[in-house]
């Protein structure tokens, strides 16, 4: 049975539009918005439109003058230093944002990994289930407060249709017991995101906080991909099964991705729709990409996009929720 809530919807923007596009003139003016990876790739395109449209945005850094070099000259920026792979850096700024008193109105959670090596954080979890999902869970638990001050609050989980790739192991997500596969690993940490925006949107509504995931799109320029042997995630992708089947389907949407390339300011702009466009007014819960909800997918499609029901289903959402809680020891003040 599908998803009803996984049904495009009538928009004016597309997959060729960009984040300005979306924004559209758009004052947010009094929002607060934090964005993960706010300082390179889509994320520094997503901040710099948030920001340039009056809001003021929070960008966490690992690396706080590599961020203030990318930031230079973007007014409404502020810094602040986190490492989504430690617990006490995550909530040292979370702490931090609260005790400012302030509101959140946007949390787009863009910082990611992709097919990292099998790299461990100190808690012994591996690195894209930590950074890419683990770490954001922990970071909106502990900015929930702020969220449900806005009254009106929306978060954005970047995912990527590597959810097609597979689901969550609930039974091993940190590969202490089955052979690291980078693919397999990152594909679960999308799915996870998915996942999780379904969870929190399904809590989040009863507090006026809304929750979407989306893919951004297939965006080269980016380096997402650098611990890739060739640095594009068309030749990756093609790596990720031995098995002959899955092959031939990878081979088959490589040859109809070969025109599919976006932009970073068109690889940012989904996300940006998700933040702010009244098109998803009362709306939540969904995963979207080229400014639209995706269409849910069976399981063995070929297509490209859409959504796959490992990544939508309700029962799966509730218990990466638990699973998330016991990792991290880490709850949401419902």
């Amino acid at each position: 049975m599908k998803n009803t809530i996984q049904m495009p919807i009538d928009t004016k923007y597309d997959f060729f539009s960009t984040a300005e596009d979306v924004i559209n003139h758009l004052s947010l003016i009094g929002k607060t918005a934090i964005v993960t990876g706010g300082y390179s790739g889509i994320g520094l395109e997503t901040a710099r439109v948030l920001a340039q449209s009056g809001a003021t945005v929070i960008v966490p850094a690992r690396t706080i003058e590599k961020a203030e070099k990318a930031v230079a000259g973007i007014p409404n920026i502020e810094l602040e230093t986190l490492d989504l792979m430690e617990p006490s850096s995550i909530d040292n700024f979370s702490n931090k944002f609260l005790s400012s008193g302030r509101q959140l109105d946007i949390l787009i959670n863009s910082a990611g990994i992709m097919a990292s090596p099998l790299m461990r954080d100190e808690r012994g979890f591996e690195s894209q289930f930590s950074t890419n999902h683990l770490g954001h869970f922990q970071l909106t638990a502990r900015l929930w407060p702020a969220l449900k001050k806005s009254g009106n609050a929306r978060v954005v989980a970047v995912s990527s249709r590597a959810q097609r790739l597979g689901g969550v192991n609930f039974e091993d997500p940190n590969f202490e017991h089955t052979e690291y596969d980078k693919w397999k690993g990152y594909a679960q940490s999308k799915t996870a995101n998915i996942l999780f925006a379904l969870e929190l949107d399904r809590i989040g509504r009863n507090y006026c906080v809304r929750a979407f995931a989306v893919h951004p799109g297939l965006i080269p320029t980016t380096d997402l991909g650098r611990f890739s042997e060739n640095g594009t995630v068309v030749k990756q992708e093609i790596k990720t099964d031995a098995n002959k089947k899955a092959e031939q389907k990878e081979k088959t949407l490589v040859n109809e991705q070969a025109n599919e390339f976006k932009t970073i300011e068109q690889g940012a702009a989904t996300s940006i729709w998700c933040a702010v466009s009244n098109d998803l007014i009362g709306m939540g819960g969904v995963y979207c990409e080229d400014c639209n909800i995706a269409e849910e997918v069976s399981a063995d499609s070929l297509k490209a996009n859409g959504v796959r029901p490992w990544a939508i289903n309700p029962d799966y959402a509730k218990k990466l929720w638990r699973l998330s809680e016991r990792l991290t020891s880490v709850t949401f003040d419902f």
